[in-house]
């Protein structure tokens, strides 16, 4: 596993944590992130750029994943999806992480941390966000 796969991976544990605990202390949070990366500077900056632009652009990220889930609403999907798409869905569109990159991370943690069906579903998903942000830009 790569470095930046391996922040990913903790970056959705953060966000399942939240998710399920919407009062938790971010402080507690941050400790996680630098204790689970072992105080690697730049990783931990990695990481956190992550969970700040999923906190930052939640409402749009959300608003685009639910536009394109058909006949899927967030709260219907499992919380692990969730949080898989969300974290694909803010490097597609808010950061440099190459589209097809920021896919192919998604998909490996929906296989790791998902259900049989979670890779096509967060796939399909993902490749939507990436054809609407083409067609718009």
């Amino acid at each position: 596993m790569s470095k930046r796969s391996r922040v990913r991976e903790v970056v959705l544990q953060i966000l399942y944590q939240e998710d399920l605990n919407p009062e938790a202390d971010i402080g507690v949070s941050e400790r996680f992130l630098r204790g689970r990366l072992k105080h690697t500077e730049d990783l931990v900056a990695f990481g956190r750029s992550l969970l700040v632009g999923v906190r930052l652009h939640r409402k749009a990220i959300d608003a685009k994943i639910e536009a394109f889930a058909e006949n899927w609403s967030l709260a219907r999907m499992a919380v692990t999806d969730r949080n898989v798409l969300r974290i694909g869905a803010f490097e597609i569109l808010f950061s440099d992480t190459p589209d097809r990159v920021a896919i192919n991370e998604a998909v490996e943690l929906s296989k790791r941390f998902g259900s049989k069906h979670s890779p096509q579903f967060v796939n399909g998903l993902l490749d939507r966000v990436l054809k609407s942000k083409q067609t718009a830009s």
